[in-house]
């Protein structure tokens, strides 16, 4: 019994300070403005290819940086309802920047629209919302490269590792056009 007991005070141990390390990695990347050429970019379009799993960000139809993502735990098609976890589909606008969200910082994408809404509501349902860019939940930076095993895991939102979050959220701005193609 006493065996048992040490072992999971141990583990409760190496989660805690696992926890702690990775907030505070979390927070020196919130203060860090990027220090390469991206940041002086103006970045006029984000193009996210679902099949891919890709973001890549566009500066006057130049290419400008591309990122790996993870989407929705139901990927294929577009979002129609809430809870259906599936990425929407179409042109869509940054709408929201959010430093203090359950994950590491988000940038909110405007669905649904009103095409998204009638569709929805002519099948006496929500078409749902609140969907973002956004990085790993708060708490877990540390855990990245679980993450990038995983696979597809958010509940419709575009997920990134927390480095790229960090350099997407300071060089977005809000109004920024966003397409998302399968």
């Amino acid at each position: 019994m006493k065996k048992i007991s040490l072992a999971i005070i141990i583990i409760l141990i190496i989660l805690a300070v696992f926890y702690i390390i990775s907030n505070i990695s979390e927070r020196k990347l919130k203060r860090e403005p990027a220090d390469n050429m991206i940041a002086d970019t103006k970045i006029d379009l984000i193009v996210v290819e679902k099949a891919k799993r890709t973001l890549s960000i566009y500066d006057n139809g130049t290419l400008v940086q591309s990122y790996k993502i993870s989407l929705g735990k139901n990927p294929v098609g577009h979002k129609q309802f809430e809870g259906d976890s599936k990425t929407p589909e179409g042109i869509y606008y940054i709408d929201g920047k959010n430093p203090k969200s359950k994950y590491f910082l988000n940038l909110g994408i405007s669905y649904p629209n009103e095409k998204d809404k009638e569709y929805a509501a002519s099948h006496k349902k929500s078409a749902g919302g609140d969907i973002k860019i956004h990085g790993l939940p708060n708490g877990f930076s540390l855990a990245k490269p679980l993450f990038n095993i995983y696979g597809d895991w958010t509940e419709g939102c575009i997920a990134v590792n927390n480095e790229d979050m960090a350099e997407l959220y300071n060089i977005i701005d809000i109004g920024t056009k966003i397409e998302i193609k399968q």
